[in-house]
């Protein structure tokens, strides 16, 4: 008698998932512990082990479909039959993951990847004949990509992807498509016509996003201050230690010394480190520095977390942002690299904004965003002369930080900007 096998819940208020990819097809024999299908939820990226033994004999739904929990996944024909016993006897299913701490929401997105993170390639791998002589390329892409790809009939294989990493995104799709149809001819094609609208599959990443902003902007009082810092000394220090860092196998930039001014100035004003209990009428402060650091992933927004940045140096602090970006850019990151930020940072500067109002990452206190660096006139001891200036913009909740702790917060952080070798002193 044939078994279905339902889509598991794999905690945390898990109600639905979105295929990835199918690993198998009807009439594929699976072992117990064999992955049968790559599902992503708005906690992780997870492969579905087979409960059973026996013969695939259905899969229930395609790439970029959304599958609630407790909907059926696949059919199995068990080894030898089985019993009316075993069919409906509840089949436990282990997913390796690992636990999210409880508020542990990120600014934008909740996205998180285990530790088998880069998604398989599906079968772009094997070329259509078999033959060794065959395109045997794997193509590293986002689920809407491929989704995408499938709907408009455009081999992956074929597109080149624009992200550093090389991942295919849906706009490199949609530009292939369009660039497609133009060399052959359809020239009114190869751009989307006034007026036209294009349809995308939501994402488990964006639903994510848009329930966590939200979340934030309804349960949070934001208040945002906007200073800037003039940093010409911490630029001589870069320069100083930018060639040490590299041959070192390690990036410098203005980061990991605003990570570290952060954690110290943490330590002077607690209440930015700590987040409201409102089950219980109390206030928590946190006593450990672990400092969100917001990261621009090919698949969206994620911030992995530096733990205890008050007590690494610069250096450690740098290896630190560098191995986790890297993560974030390849989707290697796991829960454990996400949770339990206190407090954290967004630098958008190095994309061209200025000024911006952070979202906070609830239900932490704060929020600083870094801008673009300027060059402006000020002036120095009664001389008007150049200045690099820093943008800081700062949103707390205001539930928890009045403005004048907000200010002197934000203060002491610039002192330190200004005066990087102060960090060292503390």
């Amino acid at each position: 008698m044939s078994y279905t096998f339902n889509f598991p819940d794999l905690g945390e208020g898990l109600e639905e998932g979105t295929i990835l990819e199918w690993y198998v097809k009807e009439g594929d024999i699976v072992k117990v512990g064999d992955s049968i299908v790559q599902m992503e939820t708005d906690k992780v990226v997870a492969d579905i082990p087979s409960p059973k033994n026996g013969t695939i004999t259905a899969c229930y739904g395609t790439v970029g479909d959304v599958i609630h929990v407790g909907a059926p996944l696949v059919e199995i024909e068990p080894e030898g039959g089985v019993s009316e016993q075993q069919v409906t006897e509840k089949q436990p299913v282990t997913v390796p993951i690992s636990e999210p701490e409880e508020g542990a929401a990120v600014v934008g997105t909740m996205e998180l990847a285990g530790n088998d993170g880069i998604l398989a390639a599906s079968d772009e791998g094997s070329s259509a004949t078999g033959d060794i002589g065959g395109d045997s390329r794997k193509v590293l892409a986002t689920p809407v990509a491929r989704a995408l790809a499938k709907e408009m009939g455009v081999d992956i294989r074929d597109v080149r992807g624009s992200d550093p990493s090389g991942r295919v995104k849906k706009e490199d799709i949609l530009n292939f498509r369009y660039k497609a149809e133009a060399e052959n001819g359809k020239t009114e094609a190869a751009l989307p016509p006034a007026g036209d609208e294009t349809y995308l599959p939501l994402t488990q990443i964006r639903k994510t996003i848009a329930r966590n902003m939200m979340h934030s902007k309804h349960n949070a009082a934001h208040m945002s201050v906007f200073e800037e810092v003039e940093i010409t000394g911490l630029m001589q220090v870069i320069a100083n230690y930018k060639k040490i860092f590299a041959d070192k196998g390690v990036k410098l930039t203005y980061l990991p010394f605003i990570v570290k001014a952060v954690a110290q100035a943490l330590k002077h004003h607690p209440q930015l480190n700590s987040q409201i209990d409102s089950e219980n009428n109390r206030m928590i402060v946190r006593n450990r520095y672990h400092i969100a650091i917001a990261v621009d992933a090919p698949d969206g927004l994620v911030v992995p977390v530096i733990r205890d940045a008050d007590r690494l140096s610069v250096f450690q602090t740098a290896k630190q942002i560098g191995e986790l970006a890297s993560k974030a850019r390849e989707r290697k990151l796991t829960m454990d690299d996400m949770k339990g930020g206190s407090f954290s940072i967004t630098s958008f500067g190095s994309i061209g904004g200025i000024y911006a109002t952070p979202v906070i990452n609830y239900p932490q206190a704060g929020i600083l965003g870094i801008g673009r660096i300027l060059k402006t006139p000020i002036v120095r001891e009664d001389e008007i002369v150049i200045g690099n200036m820093m943008p800081l913009s700062l949103t707390v909740d205001h539930r928890i930080v009045d403005g004048g702790e907000t200010t002197r917060f934000l203060k002491r952080v610039m002192e330190y900007l200004a005066d990087p070798v102060s960090l060292i002193m503390e």
